[in-house]
C-alpha cells in the first residue's frame, strides 16, 4: 500500500500532461486547520498529518484527491476509521463524506535521498524545505495548489538543537518544537528547518509599537557575515510601512542560510530560507554587487509577507501576479536606497538580456501563460521582470496617488484570499476609474512590441507619428494593439528642455501627437525612464545621439543614447570593418572625466554594448551574428577608447579610490565601479600590470575579483589565479567566484577547455547548485567562447544537463535555456546545437521538467 518505488527526485516523465489556465476548476473541499508532526530521521521522516477537511460550497465537485509522490504510506484514516486509499504515482485517491471530516496519515520520506532539493531534503547536515511550486506534495499527501489555505500548526522532533518552523513559536522541549502559524497559507509556503545552528539576532519595532524578533540563523562560523543582511532586512520592513503601510503580523522573523537551493530564496511565511549566497556577507568576501544584491532578495523575500503570502495567487497561471508586483516593489525600495537612475539601468540591462531575448526565440511565453507542463519551467524573466514593468505602466498611468489607492483596496479587499489578474485589475479600474481592458492584453499576448517612430516640423508644431506591431511567437500570430505608456520630452538645439517629460498614451495600432508653439524644430528624448518593455525603431543620426548623450535631462535615456550610439559603431566595425567612430569615443571621453555626473552612472555609461546583445541586434537587422566577429570588434573598440582616455586613466583611476574601511554604500561603491572601468581599459594598454598590483594589495573583495577577472586573459593571470585559490579555497561561496570568473573572463578560443578541467577539478561539487551553476552558466556567459565554432561548448553543456538531469531536473532544465537564441545562428551553429538538444531529448528517463523545455527549444 505505497508508491514507495517513486523516486524522490524523478519530475515526473511517467505523464507529459498539459494543464490549461481554461480549465481551472475550484477544490472540492476546503481545509480548515492542518496539523503536522515531523519525527526527524535522515533516511525515514515520519510525517502525520492531521487535517481537517470540508467540502467546498463553491463547487460541485466532490471527487477526493490528495497529490503526493515518493512517499510511503504507513497509514490513513478519516474521522478515526482506517481506510485503504487508491494510490497512484502523483497522489491518492479516498472515498470520503459529504461533510466535514479529519483525515489523517503517516507518511515515511528519504530526506538524504532528495538529491532535487524539492519537499524535505539534508544539506550539509541541516533539514530544510522547499515547497514551491509542488515541493509539498514531496512531504505528505495534500491538496498541493495555491488556492488551498489554512492555519498550520507543526510539531517537530529531532535530536538537533534548532528546530523552526512557519508562524509564532508556541512550546518546546528536550528533542521537540512546536509552532503556530495563524495565518492561512497554502502548502507551497510551508517550511522547516532543522540543524545545529546560530542565531545573529535583532529586533523591531513596528509602526504600532508591536516588537518583532529577527534571526538569521547560519552555520557555525558564517555568524559574522550576517549584519548587513539582518540591517537590510530592518530597513525593507521600514520602508514597507512607510510606502505601503504594510506592518508586519508575526511575532518573529527568521531568515535560514542554506547551501544547497536552487533558487535565490524563499518568502516562507515567517521562515524565509535563502540560498547563504544572498545571505552572507562581509567586505573580504562579498562585492558591491553582492551586497546590492543581498539587499534587493532580502526585501524581495519580505515584501512577499503581502504580496504573495498574505495574498496569493489562485493558481500557477497567476504567479506573475505576486513575482512580478514584488519585483516591482524591490526595484522601488533599491531606488530608494541608491542610485535611482542607475537602479533603472540595470533593470533594463537585465530585462534585455534575459527577457527580450526569451521573447524573440522558442521560449517566448505571455507574462500569464495559458498553459504549462511543468510549472518550474515557468519561473522565468517574462513572469518576473517583465511582470514587473507591467506593474511599473499601470503605476505610470494612474500616477502615484491612483497607485496607493489601489494598492490599499487591493490589501482591504482581497487579504487572506487567493487572487487572478482579473482581481487585481479590478481594484484599480474601482479605485481610479479607469477601463483596464485593453491593457490586459500585457498579460495575454506574448512578444516585444516594436515601436516605429517618425517626426515632422512645421510652423511652430513637432508632430511624432508611432506604429506598434508585436512580431508572431509560438501560438500567437496576429497581435492586438496595446495601451502603451510613452514618456517623452523635448530638447531644444542648444540643449534646454522645452517639453518636459509627458506621457502619451498609445492605445491604436497607429497613433499621432502633436506639440505646439515651438520656436525651431526640437531634439527628442522618447521613452524616458524606459516607460514600457518596447523596442524603439527610429533612424536617429549619430551626432543626435551624442547631443542627447550630452544634454538630455533624463538619466536613463542619456545613458541610452550613448548606448544606441555604440551599437551603431560595434555593428558597423562587425559588419563594414569600420574602424572605432572618433565622435563616439569622444563622447565617451567627456562623460568619463565629467566629475559633476555620479561616478556610478559614468561606469555604465562606459560599459560597452555586451556580445550578446549585439548577436540579437544584428539578427533583428537580418543579419547573421557571428560570435568571433563580435568578439573582436568589441575588444577593438575597447582598446581605442583605452587609446582615447590614455593621458587620463591613471588620473580617474586614482581620484576614484576610497580611502578609510571598506563601506557597501552607495558612494563608495559608485567610486569603486568607476575604478574598476578605469582599470579594465588600463589593463587593456599594459597587459595587466595595474590588475596585478591591485590584486596583492586588495584590501576587499570587489576590488581583488575585479582585478582577477581583468588578469584570467592576460599572460600574467595565471599565477593570481593561483593565489586567489590557495587564499579561498575553504571558503565555499567565494571559491564559487573563482570558478566562475576563469569563464566568463577566459579568452574564447580556450574557455571549454577550461570548463573541462574545471570539471574535473576536486573542489567541483556538481551536486551544489551554485557551483554547478559556475561552471555551467559561466561558460555559457562567455559568448564566443560558448558558441565556438567547433561545438565543444555546446556539447560541454548538454553533457552535464544529461548527467544533472536524473539528480536535480529544475537546475537543468533552468540550463537548457542557454540554448534559447540558436536560431539566431549560422547553419552550421545551428546544427551543432541541434544535434545535442536532440541528444537530450532521446535520453531514456528524462525528466519532465527538462523533456518539456528541450520539446519548446526544438520546436
Amino acid at each position: 500500500m505505497s508508491n514507495s518505488d517513486v523516486n524522490p527526485n524523478d519530475a515526473r516523465p511517467r505523464e507529459q500532461k498539459t494543464i490549461y489556465l481554461a480549465d481551472y476548476t475550484p477544490p472540492a473541499y476546503l481545509v480548515d486547520k492542518v496539523d503536522l508532526t515531523f519525527r526527524l530521521h535522515p533516511s525515514a521522516t515520519r510525517v502525520i498529518s492531521r487535517i481537517a477537511f470540508r467540502p467546498n460550497p463553491a463547487t460541485g465537485e466532490r471527487g477526493f484527491f490528495l497529490h503526493g509522490i515518493g512517499l510511503r504510506l504507513i497509514r490513513a484514516s478519516i474521522d478515526g476509521a482506517p481506510i485503504t486509499p487508491e494510490i497512484s504515482d502523483d497522489g491518492l485517491r479516498a472515498e470520503v463524506p459529504d461533510r466535514a471530516f479529519i483525515w489523517e496519515a503517516e507518511v515515511e520520506i528519504d530526506p538524504a535521498g532528495n538529491t532535487s532539493l524539492e519537499g524535505l531534503y539534508i544539506s550539509n547536515g541541516m533539514y530544510c524545505t522547499q515547497c514551491e511550486a509542488e515541493g509539498f506534495r514531496k512531504i505528505t499527501y495534500y491538496p498541493d495548489r495555491p488556492d488551498v489555505m489554512a492555519p498550520f500548526d507543526v510539531r517537530i522532533e529531532g535530536d538537533l538543537p534548532v528546530l523552526l518552523s512557519n508562524g509564532n513559536p508556541a512550546d518546546s522541549g528536550e528533542g521537540w518544537a512546536q509552532w503556530h502559524d495563524p495565518w492561512p497559507k497554502p502548502a507551497y509556503l510551508f517550511a522547516l528547518v532543522a540543524g545545529d545552528l546560530l542565531a545573529h539576532s535583532d529586533r523591531f519595532t513596528t509602526a504600532s509599537g508591536r516588537e518583532v524578533a529577527l534571526n538569521i540563523w547560519v552555520r557555525k562560523g558564517d555568524e559574522d557575515r550576517c549584519a548587513f543582511a539582518m540591517e537590510a532586512l530592518k530597513k525593507s520592513m521600514r520602508w514597507d510601512e512607510e510606502k505601503y503601510g504594510r506592518e508586519y503580523d508575526l511575532d518573529v522573523f527568521n531568515i535560514v542560510a542554506v547551501d544547497d537551493f536552487n533558487m535565490g530564496a524563499m518568502e516562507n511565511k515567517g521562515l524565509n530560507v535563502f540560498n547563504s549566497k544572498f545571505v552572507l556577507a562581509s567586505p573580504e568576501t562579498a562585492t558591491d554587487g553582492l551586497y546590492e544584491r543581498i539587499e534587493g532578495i532580502i526585501a524581495h523575500e519580505y515584501f512577499h509577507n503581502w504580496t504573495g503570502n498574505r495574498i496569493t495567487c489562485r493558481d500557477w497561471f497567476q504567479l506573475c501576479l505576486k513575482e512580478g508586483l514584488t519585483v516591482f516593489r524591490d526595484q522601488q525600495f533599491t531606488a530608494d536606497m541608491r542610485s535611482a537612475a542607475v537602479k533603472r539601468i540595470d533593470d533594463v540591462l537585465a530585462l534585455r538580456a534575459a527577457q527580450f531575448s526569451e521573447d524573440a526565440g522558442p521560449l517566448a511565453h505571455p507574462v500569464r501563460p495559458e498553459s504549462f507542463v511543468e510549472i518550474n519551467n515557468f519561473y522565468t524573466a517574462t513572469v518576473y521582470e517583465k511582470g514587473a514593468e507591467v506593474v511599473r505602466m499601470l503605476h505610470r498611468l494612474v500616477g502615484d496617488d491612483g497607485y496607493r489607492r489601489a494598492l490599499d483596496l487591493y490589501f482591504d479587499r482581497h487579504d487572506g484570499q487567493a487572487v487572478t489578474i482579473e482581481d487585481w485589475l479590478k481594484v484599480f479600474e474601482d479605485a481610479c476609474g479607469r477601463d483596464l481592458t485593453q491593457f490586459k492584453r500585457w498579460y495575454s499576448q506574448a512578444g516585444t512590441p516594436r515601436l516605429t517612430v517618425t517626426e515632422d516640423f512645421k510652423d511652430g508644431t513637432y508632430t511624432l507619428h508611432f506604429k506598434q506591431e508585436t512580431p508572431p511567437t509560438s501560438g500567437q500570430a496576429d497581435k492586438a494593439p496595446q495601451v502603451i505608456p510613452i514618456a517623452v520630452g523635448l530638447l531644444n538645439p542648444n540643449g534646454d528642455e522645452v517639453v518636459p517629460t509627458t506621457v502619451l498614451e498609445m492605445t491604436e495600432a497607429e497613433q499621432s501627437f502633436r506639440f505646439t508653439g515651438l520656436a525651431s524644430r526640437p531634439v527628442p528624448s522618447i521613452l524616458r525612464g524606459f516607460s514600457a518593455p518596447v523596442i524603439v525603431m527610429r533612424d536617429v543620426p549619430a551626432a543626435e545621439r551624442a547631443f542627447l548623450l550630452a544634454h538630455d535631462t533624463d538619466a536613463f535615456n542619456r545613458w541610452e543614447a550613448g548606448r544606441a550610439l555604440g551599437k551603431t559603431v560595434l555593428c558597423a566595425m562587425i559588419t563594414d570593418g569600420a574602424d572605432p567612430a572618433p565622435e563616439f569615443l569622444g563622447a565617451l571621453a567627456q562623460v568619463a572625466l565629467d566629475d559633476g555626473l555620479d561616478p556610478a552612472f559614468r561606469a555604465r555609461v562606459l560599459q560597452l554594448p555586451g556580445e550578446d546583445d549585439l548577436a540579437q541586434t544584428l539578427h533583428d537587422a537580418n543579419v547573421v551574428p557571428d560570435p568571433d566577429a563580435i568578439h573582436a570588434a568589441r575588444r577593438r573598440l575597447e582598446l581605442a577608447l583605452a587609446e582615447r582616455l590614455r593621458p587620463d586613466l591613471p588620473d580617474l583611476y586614482a581620484q576614484m579610490a576610497v580611502l578609510g574601511p571598506y563601506s557597501p554604500d552607495p558612494d563608495p561603491a559608485a567610486r569603486r565601479a568607476l575604478r574598476g572601468v578605469a582599470l579594465r581599459l588600463i589593463t587593456r594598454l599594459d597587459d595587466g600590470a595595474q590588475a596585478e598590483r591591485q590584486f596583492e594589495a586588495a584590501g576587499n573583495m570587489t576590488e581583488q575579483l575585479t582585478a582577477l577577472g581583468l588578469l584570467v586573459p592576460a599572460t600574467r593571470g595565471g599565477k593570481a589565479v593561483e593565489a586567489f585559490y590557495r587564499q579561498w579555497r575553504h571558503d565555499r561561496l567565494v571559491l564559487d567566484n573563482w570558478f566562475s570568473v576563469q569563464l566568463t573572463h577566459a579568452r574564447p578560443e580556450n574557455a571549454p577547455e577550461i570548463a573541462r578541467d574545471l570539471a574535473a577539478h576536486a573542489d567541483f561539487n556538481w551536486q551544489n547548485p551554485n557551483r554547478f551553476r559556475a561552471v555551467t552558466f559561466g561558460l555559457a556567459s562567455n559568448a564566443a567562447g560558448f558558441h565556438r565554432a567547433d561545438g565543444a561548448g555546446y556539447r560541454f553543456v548538454a553533457d552535464w544537463i544529461i548527467r544533472m538531469d536524473a539528480v536535480n531536473p529544475q537546475v537543468t532544465a533552468r540550463l537548457t535555456g542557454v540554448f534559447s537564441t540558436w536560431k539566431r545562428y549560422d547553419a552550421d551553429r545551428q546544427a551543432l546545437i541541434r544535434e545535442q538538444l536532440e541528444r537530450i531529448a532521446g535520453r531514456d528517463g528524462l525528466s519532465g521538467d527538462t523533456a518539456e523545455m528541450v520539446t519548446r527549444l526544438l520546436s
